[in-house]
């Protein structure tokens, strides 16, 4: 079921001594209406029903807080899973919109959009990024932007509010894979961004480091 691995990546966690996380997660479930603007497109229902599911599951030992990229879908799946989390009896904060957690890469929606669409699928459209194949005017540099989200998502383990914590940074599929990619590396293991798929990004010993569902633990930073 999307969010199942993320649950179990952040129950792994905690069980492991991880007090505080921060979770560059992908929305819940959407509508793919062509009709309207892609960052219009709003939650199913039964993207609601997970994003609550998966605040229910998430540890209560941990206050959730939350982040999410401007659009309603980003927004919703916040809120619906930080509300899921209090239902259960744990503690949970607000959530506030932060625009480095949008599409802020994409300098021309229509190019970018073009690009994609005579891609082969993201990781296609992913390495022609990268290999500076696509129009300049187009996207900030894959590199450059990887650090500047992976900035954004750090900078929250600075400033907890409780001893043990977890913030939920809710962003699009194209940030997850274009950070996962960047910052763990590309590989076959990693699969498809799915619904409520995450990277988790947490402290030890000093060190800054970033998992996916699958594979090892990688040190990103200090």
């Amino acid at each position: 079921m999307f969010g199942d691995a993320t649950i179990q990546t952040v129950r792994d966690l905690a069980a492991s001594g991880v007090d505080h996380v921060a979770l560059l997660m992908r929305h819940s479930a959407r509508e793919f209406n062509p009709n309207v603007h892609d960052l219009v497109n709003p939650l199913t229902d039964e993207g609601r029903d997970l994003s609550r599911r998966l605040g229910e599951e998430l540890p209560k030992s941990h206050t959730l807080r939350g982040y999410a990229s401007p659009p309603e879908r980003c927004i919703e799946t916040a809120q619906l899973a930080l509300l899921g989390h209090a239902s259960k009896g744990g503690e949970a904060t607000r959530v506030r919109p932060v625009e480095g957690l949008g599409v802020f890469y994409v300098l021309d929606q229509m190019k970018m959009f073009r690009a994609l669409q005579g891609a082969a699928g993201m990781d296609g459209f992913i390495e022609r990024w990268v290999g500076g194949e696509l129009p300049r005017d187009a996207m900030i540099p894959a590199d450059q932007a990887a650090r500047l989200v992976l900035d954004i998502v750090a900078a929250k383990l600075d400033h907890p509010v409780a001893e043990r914590q977890i913030d939920l940074c809710v962003t699009h599929d194209l940030t997850v894979h274009m950070v996962r990619d960047r910052l763990l590396g590309a590989s076959e293991e990693y699969g498809t961004v799915e619904f409520l798929d995450a990277l988790a990004v947490y402290r030890r010993d000093g060190r800054l480091l970033m998992r996916a569902q699958v594979g090892p633990e990688r040190e990103v930073g200090a």
